[in-house]
């Protein structure tokens, strides 16, 4: 077993909620290890979605004692312009926070909007949310 899996300790938050048919992202927020937070993005992230994405974010960007908040992106079954937006607030956000941020894909739908966007620059990537979490 995996370090990462041992050491998680589930606190999950969703924002998809029962009443809102319409609201399709889902997000779960789990601590890995001491000062490393996942956040896992699911479903739809457009302009209705992205300010929940930003609101979650910015909590764990926010608490004591982070030092690296990995958004794992695979579930993402579609990225629109306002997530892309979302995307480089965070990490703008991590910055000035002194927070790492780092993106956990190797889904085309994500990938290719940011390539196209020309983001991919931008962003620490990793293939698997494990490669992510590992010390850099």
């Amino acid at each position: 077993m995996s370090e990462t899996a041992r050491n998680t300790a589930t606190t999950s938050a969703s924002a998809r909620r029962a009443e809102d048919p319409d609201d399709q992202i889902s997000l779960g927020v789990h601590t890995a290890s001491e000062g490393r937070i996942v956040v896992a993005v699911g479903g739809e992230v457009d302009m209705l979605t992205s300010p929940q994405l930003r609101t979650v974010v910015l909590e764990q960007l926010d608490t004591a004692g982070a030092e690296l908040v990995v958004l794992s992106l695979d579930g993402i079954s579609f990225l629109g312009t306002s997530g892309l937006a979302v995307l480089v607030e965070m990490r703008d956000a991590a910055i000035a926070a002194g927070v790492t941020l780092r993106l956990a894909c190797n889904a085309r739908r994500v990938l290719r909007p940011l390539t196209i966007a020309g983001l991919i620059p931008m962003f620490d990537i990793h293939d698997t949310l494990g490669d992510a979490l590992a010390p850099a």
